[in-house]
């Protein structure tokens, strides 16, 4: 089986190539308060990482990998696994569409889907999570739509321009819980 190929794209690891994409995503202020990031980013910093993208989850607890349209090198995107916990089987989630004119077509929905199946078959966890602020509509809607469910709310998590805002915990399990509903 194939975890990493989809009918519309394929997930690949970080290459050099990416450096300039990796970099106008990294530096796009709108970005940065979903990824919890205040200052840019240099091209050395993240050649720096690119070159280190080879090291295995389970020595540096996170794992990127490059969103592509099947039949294409480049990127429309990043998934990204973090905070890998092998002994407690879990492992956040977080996913990146860029620019906005690759986005509404199903690509994020095929990419947490087979990032679900990786981190399920391969790396054999048993939770995935994520934290989505609550203004961030089109998130929830994909991560419900992947069968996620909202166990939690962090209040007045993330501040933005306009004041604080609510976190929501999300979770997917693979093997349902006591708690479950």
């Amino acid at each position: 089986m194939t975890t990493l190929i989809g009918d519309s794209i394929y997930l690949r690891a970080l290459e050099p190539s990416d450096l300039d994409f990796l970099y106008e995503l990294e530096n796009d202020e709108a970005l940065w308060r979903v990824g919890n990031t205040l200052t840019p980013f240099s091209k050395y910093i993240l050649k720096e990482y690119i070159d280190n993208s080879y090291r295995d989850i389970f020595e540096v607890k996170q794992l990127r990998l490059v969103i592509c349209k099947n039949g294409r090198e480049n990127a429309i995107g990043f998934i990204d696994l973090y905070d890998f916990d092998p002994q407690n089987k879990r492992v956040g989630v977080g996913i990146v569409i860029y620019p906005d004119q690759e986005k509404q077509k199903g690509y994020a929905f095929e990419a947490l889907n087979l990032i679900k199946n990786y981190a399920f078959e391969r790396l054999k966890v048993n939770q995935l999570y994520a934290g989505i602020t609550e203004d961030n509509f089109g998130s929830i809607k994909l991560f419900e739509k992947v069968g996620f469910r909202r166990n939690g709310v962090k209040k007045d998590w993330t501040l933005s321009e306009n004041g604080f805002k609510d976190e929501y915990f999300y979770q997917l399990t693979k093997i349902p819980t006591s708690n479950s509903e």
